[in-house]
């Protein structure tokens, strides 16, 4: 069965396009008219395994936050669609990620119930077009569309490019682990029969 799903979000905002295989290699494609933020979705899709193509145009004369925030809420409906009813996967996963002088530690549930505890001290500035605060907003647009319980913890602090840097790396490794089957899971992972 395919686990890949292709989404389209318009708004007056923004226009974005997602395309993931859940099953692929991690190649990616990102053009969103934002360095920083196209780069941290490559290492996304690169350490979680999940063919990714983000294509964005968004209204950046005013800021980045609309389509950071639109492509999260895009990429959460792609994988949500692309999990189907859930059958077989692994559910959870988790990571502990260094980078340098940071440790991020990420938690995931694919619950069908959409959580963010995001627990960074990042200072407010802009790097490559991305601020800073974006990154809780691309988090939380991703958990409520994907219907994911997310933690995301940075235990040991440092420069906010490895801080940020880490804490995509983690999301993608817990991921990688959640969405990946397993043969001996017999239907939906839950005591419910559904998420």
């Amino acid at each position: 069965m395919s686990r890949t799903a292709s989404i389209r979000r318009t708004t007056g905002e923004t226009d974005v396009e997602a395309r993931i295989d859940l099953d692929g290699a991690g190649v990616a494609e990102a053009v969103t008219g934002i360095g920083f933020f196209d780069h941290m979705l490559v290492l996304l899709a690169r350490h979680s395994l999940i063919d990714m193509s983000v294509s964005a145009r968004g209204d950046l004369e005013t800021g980045s936050h609309h389509t950071v925030e639109d492509t999260g809420i895009t990429l959460g409906q792609a994988l949500d669609t692309a999990l189907g009813d859930r059958s077989g996967i692994e559910r959870y996963g988790s990571a502990l990620v260094p980078m340098d002088e940071v440790l991020v530690q990420v938690a995931i549930d694919l619950s069908g119930r959409p959580f963010l505890s995001f627990d960074a001290d990042l200072p407010p500035m802009v790097i490559g077009g991305f601020e800073t605060d974006l990154v809780a907003e691309f988090f939380r647009g991703f958990s409520n569309a994907a219907r994911m319980t997310l933690h995301v913890d940075v235990l040991k602090h440092g420069g906010p490019h490895h801080v940020i840097e880490a804490c995509f790396k983690g999301l993608a490794r817990a991921l990688r682990g959640a969405v990946a089957p397993n043969p001996r899971v017999t239907g939906v992972p839950s005591s419910k029969g559904t998420l």
